[in-house]
């Protein structure tokens, strides 16, 4: 490793480099966190201490040098971190393969920063780290495509209460299941609804809430987010 540079954000550049991440795009799939986050890091626009652990794994470097500038091993080669990081088919691997957690964007869906019309549009919350032994269990997606939201008012009372934590599989976007949860945008206002599809290109929006009232809108005006995974909530 050549000299150590004075910023975490560019020893995180650095190493990312060195390990053969030519593209930080490249290496935010490789973790699993969406790009634009990612460069937020690199760029030292947020600090990213929950995750140098993971990220200096991933690079080959320790934590401490990823941090602090302390002493750091040299980076293995590029081919050795595809072969053994990210493999040809992207289906997670297990936590006992000695793979670590994994960090998925938590995002807010009750706020769009655009039109609403995409998972972009929602802003970032934080990461999340899971264990890659559970993701699997839930979705066969890549890390990338799940993200994770907190339930927003009593509209899917009971089946979801207020905070409950839901994780969104975006790689699912078709209606071809009815009444699943799924997440989704109407007229740029987030959701997490049941859908169904009712013909004639329409679409009913509907809550498990009884006192809240069903709404039928067309299929064109709908942008579906991803379905809903999993619901988690604390006891």
């Amino acid at each position: 490793m050549e000299e150590s540079p004075d910023t975490p954000h560019e020893r995180l550049a650095q190493a990312r480099q060195q390990a053969g991440f030519a593209d930080k795009a490249d290496f935010a799939r490789a973790v699993g966190i969406h790009a634009t986050t990612y460069r937020a890091y690199e760029n030292g626009q947020n600090g990213f201490a929950k995750l140098a652990s993971l990220f200096a794994s991933k690079l080959g470097v320790s934590t401490d040098w990823l941090l602090h500038g302390d002493s750091a091993p040299k980076s293995p080669p590029r081919k050795q971190i595809v072969a053994a990081e990210v493999p040809d088919q992207p289906a997670l691997t297990g936590a006992s393969d000695g793979d670590g957690a994994i960090a998925i964007r938590r995002v807010d869906l009750s706020y769009a920063m655009g039109a609403g019309t995409s998972i972009d549009d929602y802003p970032d919350v934080e990461l999340v780290l899971y264990d890659p032994d559970f993701l699997r269990r839930i979705s066969r997606a890549e890390p990338a495509c799940l993200f994770v939201a907190s339930g927003d008012g009593d509209s899917m009372f009971p089946t979801l209460i207020n905070d409950d934590e839901v994780v969104i599989d975006t790689s699912q976007r078709v209606l071809n299941m009815q009444d699943r949860i799924w997440a989704c945008s109407y007229q740029g206002a987030g959701m997490i609804k049941r859908l169904r599809a009712v013909g004639n290109g329409m679409v009913e929006i509907r809550s498990d809430n009884k006192t809240v009232g069903d709404q039928v809108v067309p299929a064109d005006d709908l942008f579906i987010v991803g379905r809903v995974v999993y619901v988690g909530r604390r006891v």
